[in-house]
């Protein structure tokens, strides 16, 4: 009890200032100015709110940018209500500051108003899971702190709070401004490299290989300049950057040599054009599939049995490559067969040079089908007709078996025999041999 009356006895005092400062003109002006300033506020966003409704809802199935622009603007509705009532609320706190000299309750308010809006923002608008997270972890505590009008006082602790990092030491505040410019700065470099991407991949007038390479170009460009543009923001002095160049370097000629080479094998290989995705290739290890990807590292191969093979860039620089280059180019293949010796073997070109022409992916140009004796085998006659055809016999093309099918049947119809082994067995004893 004693304690209690002490306590009591001490809070005395602000208790009566506030009494005697509830009853004045300032502050029931504030509390009123407040009052409107909701009423006010979301009053006129439910008048607003339909008119912009009309005006920012395109037509059903529009996709403009003009629409794409309206959409994203609608989405900022739920906005009105908070940002109206701290309009409100400021010109209050600026009416009542030249009438009374005083405002922090108009103040508070408004503050209180500001941070209603960028919850709603961070609740309602933001879809992306990066952005959500950044909106509800980052940029709602600070927005709270300063609604309470602690921001001052916040940041003066913080600033005297200093974390350790080896040889080096930063303070909490300095933390948090990047933990706050530093998310928003790359998530906003990271958009711009995804819309960049899409807009030179769709550019079809270039050649894959120099679409790659601007690709690659914008996003080194973007990331860099995202990382200057925090060091600015955060105050940190450019020129200590030649430090960590030279640092860089220096890592290079320790132990980074292999990276180094495969980074600028891939910008050679990008602006030279002579592979690019979608090639089917060979390496002289043996390694052959269809590029799929190309990085600044290393190129993805893809087999026809679904296999991925990273090959690093330095390889297509430093050993034989075969470019069987499956963009549309033509292939030459062989198919073999044999005829029986019992055969007119100048038939035999005509007939089967006619039948694989009719197959729809065998081209006229370079050549047209060309059937060759290739020489006289222990069952019969051997023959090769080559072909062009615009891609290769594997994955989904199977044109070599669908030439021998064809094959078949055109020497099924002309009565040729395809000759198969024979063997004659010699069987000998006493009272002479027996042939079978």
């Amino acid at each position: 009890m004693v304690g209690m009356e002490r306590y009591l006895q001490q809070i005395e005092p602000a208790l009566a200032a506030a009494r005697d400062w509830i009853v004045t003109p300032s502050a029931w002006g504030q509390i009123v100015a407040l009052a409107l300033a909701v009423l006010l506020g979301w009053g006129a966003a439910a008048l607003v709110r339909p008119m912009l409704l009309r005006l920012l809802s395109p037509a059903a199935g529009a996709t403009g940018s003009l629409s794409l622009l309206r959409r994203q603007l609608r989405r900022l509705l739920p906005l009105l209500g908070p940002l109206f009532a701290a309009a409100f609320a400021a010109f209050g706190e600026e009416a009542l500051r030249a009438l009374f000299g005083t405002a922090g309750i108009a103040a508070f308010g408004k503050r209180v108003f500001l941070f209603l809006a960028v919850r709603a923002f961070v609740r309602d608008v933001l879809r992306e899971p990066f952005l959500r997270a950044y909106g509800r972890f980052v940029v709602l505590p600070i927005v709270a702190v300063y609604a309470v009008g602690l921001m001052p006082t916040v940041a003066a602790a913080l600033s005297t709070m200093r974390m350790p990092l080896g040889n080096l030491s930063f303070d909490l505040l300095w933390a948090m401004k990047f933990a706050l410019f530093g998310g928003l700065i790359f998530w906003a470099g990271r958009w711009s490299n995804e819309r960049s991407t899409a807009y030179l991949a769709g550019q079809e007038e270039l050649r894959p290989a120099t679409r790659q390479l601007a690709i690659k170009t914008a996003e080194v460009a973007i990331f860099g300049l995202a990382f200057l543009v925090l060091m600015n923001v955060m105050g940190v002095n450019l020129t200590s950057l030649a430090v960590i160049g030279g640092a860089i370097g220096v890592g290079i000629g320790l132990g980074l040599q292999q990276i180094a080479s495969n980074f600028i094998s891939g910008i050679i290989l990008l602006i030279e054009g002579q592979a690019t995705v979608g090639d089917y290739v060979e390496l002289d290890g043996g390694e052959a599939g269809t590029i799929v990807k190309m990085t600044l590292r290393s190129i993805i191969l893809e087999t026809f049995d679904g296999k991925w093979i990273v090959v690093p860039n330095e390889h297509f620089i430093t050993t034989r490559v075969v470019n069987y280059s499956d963009q549309g180019s033509a292939n030459r293949l062989e198919a073999a067969f044999s005829v029986s010796y019992d055969t007119d073997i100048n038939r035999v070109p005509a007939i089967i040079e006619a039948a694989v022409a009719k197959h729809p992916k065998v081209l006229g140009h370079p050549e047209a089908p060309d059937c060759e004796l290739r020489g006289f085998g222990d069952s019969g006659i051997d023959f090769a007709v080559e072909f062009w055809v615009s891609g290769l016999d594997d994955g989904p093309n199977k044109y070599v078996s669908d030439v021998l099918f064809l094959i078949w049947n055109a020497l099924k119809e002309a009565g040729i025999e395809i000759p198969y082994p024979h063997r004659v067995v010699e069987l000998r004893g006493p009272e002479g041999g027996m042939r079978f």
